[in-house]
């Protein structure tokens, strides 16, 4: 009797799960290397003003994707500067942002003290009120004894080192509402979700006419805050897709583009070193869909398709590494575009000949975008990773190329 009751319950829940999965709109896809996306704890710095009274110096972390957590004078020139990620295990991407600033002219020394394990990647990127972000100048950087220490020429201005240049999520809104202000035939705004703690995830819907049977490509980036270079590709890349032209008018007669341009807004503003709100990487959150950003994207995507009738053919998740490269999928026969590959890296590179950023052509094995497109659509995905320090003059011409390239290539398909 209890046997019976045991194997019934079983039964129920077996069920009970399978229609849960039949009634949702994503299904879940399978990975050979899954990954334990439910919420960690986090550790949140606290934002405060550090006085370093003795020797009339102070520095904040009280502003917007600021990262600093701690603060210690070692002399009355030196100061060391603790940063440390919002969780743990983590990849090394030790993003750091703060302001300092003097009662009186000085020349002050930092030193960056980072956990075991970690070390400094980004080079120091320098502003005050009235300037533009430039790389700290190679003869105030320094590595001794595997301590990162920079040279600073302090005053009463505030000056904001910070691992790369500060977009955060409202300068991101006031990007993209410039974009909706002068497009509004073409760009359609919505709102798709929240994030965790309640940031609203935005969408750029891009079409002419009727969405209906439109193929669709997706854009998305910052699913990992520091990754500025790759934001700044998309950026490029979106802008040049929505300048008039008699190539973007045949594109839009054919093709429909959703735009994710924050996915991450709250690690963004929290000046995370790659996790969401949760403490979850979100790029390896797409097989199950367990935090609410990118269970919003990805339900976006697949009900927009379903309910348009419009085929997704290409993916592109535009973010950062230490160098440029493409991440693509070895899976190339009956996919939506199965030249795309060949066909775009070979224009790109024809046009700057000195220029041929590696390729890594590999089905993914974890639960991320890429591997998502590929499994869901048998779409062509691509990650568009840019360099910490690629020229931001080269980022944007390259990202403005790939975009005219896209667009030429899928014309024609």
């Amino acid at each position: 009797m209890n046997i019976s009751k045991l194997n019934l319950k079983i039964l129920f829940v077996l069920i009970l799960s399978l229609l849960i999965t039949s009634c949702s709109i994503v299904k879940p896809v399978i990975v050979e290397k899954p990954f334990d996306t439910k919420s960690k704890k986090i550790f949140v710095q606290e934002k405060r003003v550090f006085n370093l009274n003795k020797i009339g110096v102070k520095l904040s972390n009280n502003f917007d994707a600021a990262r600093l957590n701690n603060v210690e004078k070692i002399n009355d020139t030196l100061i060391s500067v603790s940063i440390y990620p919002e969780n743990a295990p983590i990849n090394n991407s030790a993003y750091y942002a703060f302001k300092i600033w003097s009662e009186t002219p000085k020349t002050t020394y930092i030193q960056f003290k980072y956990p075991q394990k970690y070390g400094h990647r980004y080079i120091p990127k320098i502003k005050t009120n009235n300037s533009e972000w430039t790389p700290l100048a190679s003869e105030n950087r320094m590595l001794i004894d595997s301590i990162y220490t920079i040279k600073l020429n302090l005053s009463k201005e505030p000056l904001t080192v910070a691992a790369q240049e500060i977009i955060t999520s409202t300068d991101t809104k006031n990007w993209y509402s410039q974009i909706i202000d002068s497009n509004s035939n073409l760009v359609h705004y919505k709102t798709i979700g929240k994030s965790v703690l309640g940031r609203p995830l935005p969408m750029l819907d891009l079409y002419v006419g009727d969405a209906k049977s439109k193929d669709i490509i997706v854009l998305l980036s910052r699913q990992h805050p520091p990754e500025v270079t790759g934001f700044m590709a998309f950026q490029s890349f979106l802008e040049t897709i929505l300048k008039k032209s008699e190539l973007s008018k045949i594109f839009f007669n054919r093709y429909r583009i959703l735009v994710f341009p924050i996915v991450n807004p709250d690690g963004v503003d929290l000046g995370h070193w790659r996790h969401n709100a949760n403490g979850i990487d979100l790029n390896r959150d797409w097989a199950y869909y367990r935090q609410p950003e990118v269970k919003a994207v990805t339900k976006t995507i697949v009900k927009a398709s379903k309910k348009s009738n419009g085929k997704v053919v290409l993916g592109i998740d535009f973010h950062s590494t230490q160098e440029d490269l493409y991440y693509t999928s070895s899976t190339i026969e009956g996919t939506t575009i199965p030249n795309f590959y060949d066909d775009w890296f070979s224009k790109i590179n024809a046009t700057f000949p000195n220029y041929t950023p590696n390729e890594i052509r590999e089905d993914s094995t974890q639960p991320v975008s890429k591997g998502w497109f590929l499994r869901y659509f048998k779409a062509t995905a691509i990650t568009y990773e840019i360099g910490d320090e690629t020229p931001r003059d080269f980022i944007k011409e390259k990202a403005k190329v790939a975009a005219i390239e896209m667009m030429k290539i899928l014309n024609k398909n």
